[in-house]
């Protein structure tokens, strides 16, 4: 949902950190770490978010930190979409986590709005496959079948091992959101 109001998901990883976080400031090397984005798409949306009036900053100790604008004009707006965005995806954690050792839920396709060439769902750890069934065809609503993929915490680490494809597509699409990283 918030993909298509926004356009760069860096802007979004900021603007929910932001926003999470409304009264902390942050320095862009900090930033890069929190995001694990690069350093220069991290400086291009900041400049934009303080164009925008999204953000102010200040120098301070040689470095220069940015803190939310609680005075924007679609502040309180923004919050809002945010914390409801948020809410979906912290309740699919929560309900998969019920499941069994999850290791890792990635989302992607269905969950962005988008399609996918892989799956919209990779799991890895011991999850209660016949839980997991109900939970897809009678709790969790998408605009499709979700598809899905579980892999034991073995087969994921073999996998990484031998750089495969299907994992290596889905970990460093743009569109995937990495929700549980256990490993």
């Amino acid at each position: 949902m918030l993909k298509r109001l926004f356009t760069s998901n860096t802007r979004i990883k900021l603007l929910t950190l932001f926003i999470a976080n409304e009264n902390e400031e942050f320095f862009i090397r900090q930033l890069t770490r929190k995001l694990n984005e690069q350093i220069n798409s991290i400086r291009r949306e900041l400049d934009n978010l303080k164009k925008m009036g999204f953000l102010k900053s200040k120098a301070k100790l040689r470095k220069k930190y940015y803190v939310v604008n609680k005075d924007f004009i679609f502040f309180e707006e923004l919050k809002s979409i945010i914390k409801k965005a948020l809410s979906d995806r912290n309740k699919i954690i929560e309900d998969i986590k019920k499941m069994g050792d999850v290791k890792m839920l990635v989302l992607a396709g269905v969950f962005n709005d988008k399609e996918t060439k892989t799956v919209d769902m990779l799991i890895v750890g011991a999850i209660d496959k016949d839980k997991f069934g109900e939970y897809l065809n009678n709790d969790l609503k998408t605009s499709r079948p979700v598809k899905f993929t579980i892999l034991s915490e073995d087969d994921y680490k073999y996998r990484e091992n031998c750089h495969d494809r299907f994992l290596s597509e889905i970990l460093t699409d743009e569109e995937s959101e990495i929700l549980i990283r256990k490993i």
